[in-house]
């Protein structure tokens, strides 16, 4: 199904994070706006006050930081995932980190204000904010686990397990930032897993 209408993104979400009124959904259609963006586009960058969220129609995105000239990333979102600057979003803080798009990408955005405006008006709405912090929150929360109580396999496997078409869409060397190893050290475990 072909979801390039915010209609039908909005549709997408009530269906599958919370149900939201109608009433909600078209106020929430005629108030955000589907972008498509190349890959490599940049939705954010350092420094930049981010006050929009991104619903992942198609495609995928990641955020990164920059330290000391070193490219580390911090969160993948895909087909149906939202992403956004998460501390700026929500504390309105300049973004510490970048999000860029790793494919062709299309997205719904959705700005703060109409986050907030729609929060205050709708229950269904404020339970969808709600829905998608918590999702956030656990993926984060078991990545840091992965990450301080796990082998340099174990935590390819965990993401493997997670996210198994991966491969297709996010480079090794974003890979082997996000689980903590080096991009040589990522190449022995899949050359002794057969994932060459």
């Amino acid at each position: 199904m072909l979801l390039e209408t915010t209609e039908n993104a909005v549709a997408l979400i009530s269906t599958m994070y919370a149900p939201l009124p109608l009433e909600c959904q078209h106020e929430l259609s005629q108030q955000s706006k589907i972008l498509t963006v190349a890959k490599g586009g940049t939705l954010v960058k350092e420094g930049q006050y981010a006050d929009k969220t991104f619903f992942i129609l198609k495609g995928c995105a990641r955020a990164f930081y920059l330290k000391d000239g070193k490219d580390i990333s911090d969160w993948f979102a895909f087909q149906y995932d939202f992403i956004c600057a998460i501390n700026s979003f929500f504390l309105n803080i300049p973004s510490p980190h970048f999000i860029e798009v790793l494919e062709d990408t299309v997205l719904l955005e959705i700005s703060r204000t109409v986050v907030e405006h729609l929060s205050e008006r709708y229950h269904g709405f404020e339970r969808l904010s709600k829905t998608v912090a918590v999702k956030t929150m656990l993926q984060q929360q078991e990545r840091i686990a992965s990450m301080q109580f796990h082998s340099a396999e174990q935590k390819y496997e965990n993401l493997l397990a997670i996210h198994p078409n991966i491969i297709q869409s996010v480079p090794l060397t974003h890979i082997a930032s996000y689980i903590g190893i080096t991009l040589e050290t990522l190449s022995r475990i899949r050359t002794r897993l057969g994932r060459i």
